[in-house]
């Protein structure tokens, strides 16, 4: 009769192994990312947005054919898959490579962990402190570090043998393109978020720019900032969980699943819910449609 696993079930988490721990960030990550989905189709606002605002999103969709709120609702949704994106994608570190004590799955957690949660200090640059994505920081960040120092020590001390460039394939490569597209394309949409805000496109499609905003309310410019940035933050951990599995997982079909759900909500959101509310200019398009087709293939393709 074989041996009981212990690293299955609860055991794991009492003998010092966090895995456990980094499968409820995921979770909660996964849950977060679609609830804001969820918020984001419905037009509606948190309570918190309303209390600074001053105004709801009814009130605010009279003004200018209610593209303020439509654009609010373009980021919130992108916003939302990036987020899911990134929870399924540590549940499978979590469950997968980091349950056969693969080294590079760790680094992979912590340096995509450094690039998400410090992302939300982009606030400094926005003026606005959304207090629900700061309470859910102080609850999750905690865990992933704890999970992380646990699950040091199950770490295989042979490193996973590494292969060469040539030996990637078309696929590989394919992910690698898409993956280092999101990670500049991620903190770009952050520098402009703290910055200039909205891109000319932008412009266009919202029929104002930041001086008409500030005269009809000057928390607006603010708040559309901090969403900016978030969305950015995220897209940018996207970029770097990508290219991590990219470089160094072994293309299971548990990897294949995780890539496609992520590639669903990320690519997804961001791409579809611009024609959802008329936002359909080509160049503005042209990153994300790009980056899905490079993306879909090297998922097909990955060997």
């Amino acid at each position: 009769m074989p041996a009981a696993d212990p690293t299955r079930g609860l055991l794991p988490l009492l003998a010092g192994d966090g895995r456990p721990l980094l499968g409820v960030v995921g979770l909660g990550l996964l849950a977060a990312g679609l609830f804001a989905l969820f918020l984001g189709c419905r037009g509606e606002f948190l309570p918190h947005d309303v209390a600074y605002l001053g105004m709801t999103a009814d009130q605010l969709c009279r003004v200018n054919e209610c593209r303020i709120v439509h654009f609010m609702v373009h980021d919130r949704v992108a916003f939302g898959g990036a987020v899911g994106a990134i929870g399924l994608m540590y549940l499978y570190l979590a469950a997968e490579p980091l349950g056969r004590g693969e080294r590079w799955a760790w680094r992979l957690l912590a340096a995509s962990g450094a690039v998400g949660f410090a992302s939300f200090l982009a606030y400094l640059g926005t003026g606005y402190l959304d207090t629900w994505h700061g309470a859910a920081t102080l609850v999750l960040l905690p865990l992933f570090a704890a999970g992380l120092a646990l699950s040091r020590g199950r770490l295989t001390a042979a490193p996973v043998e590494s292969r060469g460039l040539r030996d990637y394939g078309v696929g590989r490569w394919l992910l690698l393109v898409a993956a280092g597209g999101m990670a500049v394309g991620g903190a770009t949409i952050t520098a402009v978020g703290m910055t200039t805000v909205f891109v000319p496109e932008d412009v266009a499609y919202l029929g104002v720019g930041s001086a008409e905003l500030d005269a009809l309310n000057p928390r607006l410019v603010p708040l559309l900032a901090h969403d900016r940035a978030g969305f950015g933050g995220a897209v940018a951990c996207c970029g770097v969980l990508v290219a991590g599995v990219a470089w160094a997982a072994e293309m299971t079909r548990a990897l294949r699943q995780t890539l496609a759900g992520c590639g669903l909500l990320g690519f997804g959101t961001a791409v579809f819910v611009h024609p959802a509310i008329g936002y359909t200019d080509w160049w503005h398009l042209l990153p994300a449609v790009g980056g899905a087709v490079v993306y879909a293939a090297g998922v097909w393709l990955a060997e």
